[in-house]
């Protein structure tokens, strides 16, 4: 993006790195907390008030939902305050402004004939603008994109009251860009683009090499919520987070059809992602997924009631010691014997991941799926989980029915059928490998009942230097 001569930044930033050298550790980059439990300790919070305004208000518009009985349940119509969506985050992406305070934006023509110079109307010439800008959709449409959609700062894509498609062509990018919210949008086959002229502001535009084709796609991002979204086969990650993203939260969503869904740290050297943050919660991954739900590197990921379906290979993997906090989810395990575990330390013999902290609570294991922990000493994990309340995995089905884009079918009309499945959690006293009672395993996890299963399944941080912030800082 435009701005001051690369060397001229440089210049001025040098003496950070002369300070750098001699202060005590540097704050956490891009917005990481410093306490990221206390994130999570706020997150339950918000789920158990909801819970509690349900139960006194006796349902109706109250679902549990803390995120949708935000907005949706507020005493005004949605559409007559779209705005107030963005008072609604929860997780590390909470934060996320979008394009709340601007004025609205309404997409009213589908086309994408040139990504340099966009016309009125069309949502790249919404998305490139300067401040914050709420944008909507005047109908229902696919829009193609010839390349990618790069998001400016401070912008919200609501697709509430249309049935949107960001679907065979390039897709959306986030790049040193914060403060963006994601709604209710349907992304699906996005294919590599770019080797192109690309216009990313009103005043600048600048050469892309090709890109992966990922669904989503965030960059140095920070301060971003998706929600309510549906993504299915894209050419790479349906949503890939890299190069020092954080303050992320992931919500409502369903996923489904695709390999390698969600990629969150860009590689087991690059120090900066040991400050990503993302909550993943009230989600659905759904039917033909195979793996990375997600796939974590270095930071600190939150996995929260979310359902999943099935999965080919593994649920959540990672590498380079993350921490991994999962809690209150339904594992549904495949039939293939040899895929029953939810877990997968990527790369890394098993003696080099003994002190990750990967812990479980709370969540649900059907059909004979595993978690296997790891790091804090399991005895502590252990106490832990046996003196709070579990974070239950019976919620999940209240609070996950809605994941997706509003208003569209739960695995895109395809059933997904669990002969004998109790929805509401009943599980063996055994509790699973290494007993417990009550039906919680030795990790507070809740093992289902073990009847007969069928399940349908498809095939921050201490800085070393400043130079890695530095480059990050280079225009487009």
């Amino acid at each position: 993006m435009a701005g001051a001569p690369k060397s001229s930044r440089i210049m001025f930033l040098l003496p950070l790195l002369l300070l750098g050298a001699t202060a005590s550790p540097l704050p956490l980059l891009n917005s990481s907390v410093a306490n990221p439990d206390a994130v999570v300790a706020d997150f339950h919070r918000e789920v158990a008030r909801s819970r509690r305004r349900m139960q006194e208000a006796g349902g109706g518009c109250m679902t549990g939902n803390p995120i949708d009985d935000c907005w949706r349940c507020a005493g005004t119509n949605w559409w007559e305050d779209r705005q107030r969506l963005a008072d609604c985050g929860i997780g590390f992406g909470r934060n996320a402004l979008g394009g709340k305070g601007g004025p609205y934006y309404v997409v009213t023509d589908p086309s994408d004939r040139d990504p340099v110079n966009p016309s009125p109307g069309t949502l790249r010439h919404a998305a490139i603008q300067e401040g914050p800008l709420w944008i909507t959709f005047a109908r229902d449409m696919t829009i193609r994109l010839n390349e990618e959609l790069l998001v400016n700062s401070y912008k919200t894509l609501d697709g509430r009251g249309a049935s949107v498609h960001v679907a065979g062509g390039a897709c959306i990018t986030l790049q040193y860009v914060s403060n963006v919210i994601i709604h209710n949008l349907h992304v699906h086959d996005c294919v590599p683009a770019g080797n192109a002229n690309v216009r990313s502001s009103p005043t600048h535009a600048g050469w892309r090499t090709r890109s992966d084709g990922d669904g989503i796609s965030l960059f140095s991002a920070r301060e971003v919520w998706v929600d309510h979204c549906a993504l299915w086969r894209c050419a790479d990650g349906l949503v890939d987070a890299i190069m020092g993203t954080t303050a992320v939260t992931v919500s409502n969503s369903y996923f489904a059809h695709h390999d390698e869904v969600m990629l969150l740290g860009h590689s087991d050297g690059y120090a900066p992602d040991s400050g990503m943050q993302v909550t993943v919660a009230f989600n659905h991954f759904g039917l033909g997924l195979v793996q990375r739900m997600p796939r974590c590197r270095r930071g600190y990921f939150h996995i929260v009631n979310n359902d999943y379906t099935a999965w080919q290979m593994y649920a959540i993997g990672g590498s380079a010691s993350p921490t991994i906090n999962s809690q209150g989810n339904r594992y549904i395990a495949p039939a293939n014997p040899n895929a029953k575990e939810v877990t997968k330390r990527v790369d890394t013999e098993e003696g080099q991941w003994d002190g990750w902290n990967w812990r479980s609570e709370g969540d649900m294991m059907v059909n004979g799926a595993f978690f296997v922990p790891s790091g804090e000493g399991l005895e502590a994990i252990y106490d832990k989980a046996s003196s709070v309340d579990p974070k239950s995995a019976a919620l999940v089905d209240q609070l996950t029915m809605g994941a997706g884009v509003l208003g569209g079918p739960r695995d895109n009309g395809e059933a997904a059928a669990y002969a004998g499945l109790n929805y509401a959690g009943s599980a063996t006293g055994g509790g699973g490998a290494g007993g417990g009672g009550n039906g919680y395993g030795y990790l507070g996890m809740v093992y289902g009942s073990s009847g007969d299963w069928s399940c349908r399944s498809c095939s921050m941080l201490r800085l070393t230097t400043l130079v890695l912030a530095l480059i990050c800082l280079h225009p487009l």
